[in-house]
Order: structure tokens, then C-alpha cells, then sequence
């Protein structure tokens, strides 16, 4: 019998980059076996998709009620364990909650929810199943990233005096000068992925790196927003894919740039610049942790997802794992509460806004 997980998926058909990122992920570690989903709500491309990506199709649902009532009826050892919600966001809410009200597992995609309310909700019925509920802030799965937070665990910074965090992406610049565009991307409709763009999308990764690398906790925020068109009252900003976050103490600093995650900067007073990088005996059990490869090998995204699924394979299976290995549902909770106080700030006028 298959010690492998079952896994289902709901969303990340066709050309979808969360789709393959979570796919190809799920496979890297062999921890995992695709064997259901819903990938697209057209069930015939949801069966051509499966066809195409040779996933079989007799588990391959025409909507997600179907996928639970269907599964729910076969035997517990053969039935689906964890479901990755991938859909857009307005989705991931009533899809965890059913899922966790019936004892499954969940991968959820970022932001957890639309709103701070709906994340309460979600927190308190994983609360009563008990199951495992992971939210995939990508980036904390990269070794280096994973370095810098164990590092500033053990003192190596000393007390923290200054964190400049910053995340600039631009793939949506030759959309939203568009109107006839703009209209049709669910990223800029607010029914579909919550009340901020920018800050649901983008800025929520990090506030949440802020917090995973520091270990501290965010309690204001004062934002201000750049409103491009009246017709559409949604954040936005341009780059690649410009994550970065720096971090200074009394004793030194560390920076870390997602675009080049294979180098951890080490700053000090007394000593020259210092670059660490995977893969060596120098780092942290958690970092040698989510490295597959010999130090010079560069490793991506992919295996920064990959350490994510991981933690949670571990967790699923009862088995000892480190707190920091892949975010959970307090971290989707606080997400929600950063995306809510973002916009009230915005709108008052960027005054400070208490977290709750």
C-alpha cells in the first residue's frame, strides 16, 4: 500500500502559476500522491487538464460539493487526506471550512480568506476538527530565509532596532492602464479577492515575513495607497517579483532579497561583509532542513514551496517537526487583520490603526 498522502486540488488548472507551483512542489520530496480534484469549474477542461497532466480521471470532480460527498464515501484508507485550495480568493473561505468540518486536511493559498471576520470563523472549526491547516506564504520555505530566523532566534543580531521589509511586482501594469482589461481580472475585482489588491496579494507576504524572521509581533500600521483610476479603487505597484527584507540590531544585520534567495547578507560593525548560502554545515538544522542539494546548486521557488508541503507531510503524519517548517492558520488569521488595518488606515486619512 502507498505510503504516499492523497492529495486533492481545487483550482490551478490550464496556465495557472499557483496551479504548477503547487503541483510540482507536492512531487519534490515524494511525499504526496495527486488522486482527485476539481481544476477548473468547466468539468470538461477539468478532465481534459487531468488527461493533460496525466492525473487519472475517475476522481476527477465536476464541482467541489461533489468532490466531498464523492470522497466522504469511500473507505478513509483510500479517500483524499489534504485538499490545496488554489482558487481565487473568495473561494478559499467556504472551501476550508467544509473541508475542515468534514476532517480533512488543508493547504490553503493566500490571503486564508476575504475577510477578518471569515478568518475567525475558519480558526475556531479548525479549532473543533483538529486536523492540520497550513497557508502557503511561499517564501518562508527558502533556506536562507529560514537561516536568517534561526539566526536572530539564537541572538546573533542582538536586540532588533530596525526592519525594512519591501515587496514591488509589476506583472499587472499592462492590465490595469487598460479599462476593458481591468474589468475582467479577478485580482482587481474586490467581490472576488477581497478589499486590497496590493496588500492581499503582495503586501500580506510581508507583514508575514516581517514576523516570521524577527519573531516578533506587528501591533500598527499606517499605509498609504496609490489609486491609479476611479473605476477601480485597488492598490497597485510595479517590479518583478521585488521581495526583500532587511534586519538590524545592536550587534549587526541581515538581508535577504527573493529575486537572489540563494544569498543571506551578514552585516557587522567589526567584521567584513559576509554571505552565507545553502546547503553549508554553517547553517541551522531548519535551513539544512529544506536544502536537497549540495552547496553551489541553486535551488527556487519550487523547493521553497516544496519545504512548505514538507512540514505539513510531517505534521499529517504525526511526526516531530519544527514550528517554523510552514505557516499556519494563526498566520492567516494575522494576515487578514494586516489587510484590514491597511485599508481603514488608508481610508482615515493613514492614521495608525491598532492590530487586534
Amino acid at each position: 500500500m502507498s505510503k504516499k498522502i492523497r492529495l486533492g486540488i481545487l483550482g490551478g488548472g490550464g496556465d495557472s502559476l499557483i496551479g504548477v507551483l503547487h503541483r510540482v512542489a507536492s512531487q519534490i520530496n515524494d511525499n504526496y500522491e495527486i488522486v482527485g480534484a476539481v481544476f477548473n469549474p468547466d468539468f470538461e477542461a477539468n478532465v481534459a487538464f487531468a488527461k493533460e497532466i496525466d492525473v487519472p480521471t475517475n476522481r476527477i470532480y465536476k464541482d467541489f460539493d461533489t468532490l466531498v460527498e464523492e470522497e466522504l464515501k469511500l473507505p478513509e484508507s483510500e479517500r483524499i487526506q489534504v485538499c490545496s485550495v488554489l482558487t481565487p480568493n473568495f473561494l478559499h473561505f467556504p472551501m476550508a471550512k467544509k473541508l475542515l468540518e468534514n476532517g480533512f486536511h488543508v493547504i490553503c493559498e493566500k490571503p486564508m480568506t476575504t475577510t477578518y471576520e471569515e478568518a475567525k470563523i475558519l480558526q475556531a472549526t479548525l479549532e473543533k476538527a483538529k486536523t492540520v491547516f497550513a497557508v502557503t506564504h511561499t517564501y518562508t520555505g527558502y533556506p536562507m530565509v529560514r537561516q536568517m530566523r534561526e539566526m536572530i532566534k539564537a541572538g546573533a543580531i542582538g536586540k532588533i532596532h530596525k526592519v525594512d521589509a519591501a515587496y514591488y511586482q509589476g506583472w499587472i501594469n499592462s492590465i490595469i492602464h487598460d479599462k476593458a482589461k481591468r474589468s475582467t481580472v479577478w485580482r482587481l475585482d474586490p467581490k472576488k479577492a477581497g478589499i486590497s489588491s496590493c496588500m492581499g496579494d503582495i503586501g500580506v507576504h510581508a507583514f508575514n515575513m516581517i514576523e516570521y524572521t524577527t519573531g516578533l509581533t506587528i501591533k500598527s500600521i499606517l499605509a498609504d495607497f496609490n489609486y491609479l483610476y476611479e473605476d477601480n479603487q485597488m492598490d497597485v505597484d510595479g517590479e518583478e517579483n521585488g521581495l526583500s527584507i532587511a534586519i538590524y540590531g545592536e550587534k549587526g544585520g541581515l538581508r535577504w532579497e527573493q529575486e537572489n534567495p540563494n544569498y543571506l547578507y551578514v552585516l557587522s560593525d567589526d567584521k567584513p561583509l559576509q554571505v552565507y548560502k545553502p546547503g553549508h554545515a554553517y547553517n541551522s538544522k531548519l535551513s539544512l532542513n529544506g536544502t536537497k542539494l549540495p552547496p553551489g546548486h541553486p535551488e527556487g521557488i519550487f523547493d521553497s514551496m516544496a519545504n512548505i508541503y514538507l512540514g505539513v507531510a510531517r505534521a499529517i503524519r504525526g511526526e516531530k517537526y519544527n514550528d517554523g517548517e510552514f505557516p499556519t492558520m494563526m498566520d492567516g488569521v494575522r494576515g487578514l487583520d494586516f489587510i484590514e488595518s491597511t485599508v481603514e488606515s488608508n481610508k482615515k486619512g493613514n492614521v495608525w490603526i491598532n492590530l487586534k
